[in-house]
């Protein structure tokens, strides 16, 4: 019997430890298109669950609290906690091309799936937001 192509067709592109997902939780996958130099959606976070993602196309500029702004390009993932934790960016990296991602969310119903959060908010918690280029 020959081995079929599927034996060897599987990329892993991450593996992450989530935290723990809640009873009656739900997956959402949905697609995000940004126009060039678009910033993104304004600093959030995902109350409900965590978020796994993968960019399809272009390159994304990419923030979550406590780590350093890092662009991202077609064909590479992430993901990020969900909960308490500030998503900064995901706008679009190049002034150029369109960006296209991906992102699964795993969410908790009785939690929204995305707050924006406000400008007092991001104040307070400043000394958890990684250190900027100058």
């Amino acid at each position: 019997m020959s081995t079929g192509v599927w034996q060897s067709a599987l990329t892993v592109l991450q593996e992450a430890e989530p935290p723990s997902i809640p009873v009656g939780a739900h997956a959402m996958t949905v697609v995000i298109e940004y126009p060039p130099g678009d910033p993104g959606a304004p600093p959030h976070r995902h109350p409900g669950g965590p978020a796994f993602g993968y960019v399809i196309e272009g390159e994304m500029r990419f923030e979550l609290e406590g780590q350093p702004e890092r662009v991202l390009r077609a064909g590479e993932a992430f993901w990020e906690p969900g909960g308490d934790v500030i998503h900064y960016s995901d706008g679009n990296a190049s002034d150029q091309t369109t960006l296209r991602f991906t992102v699964t969310m795993l969410c908790d119903p009785a939690q929204p799936m995305l707050v924006v959060v406000d400008e007092e908010e991001l104040a307070q918690r400043k000394h958890l937001r990684a250190p900027r280029p100058a």
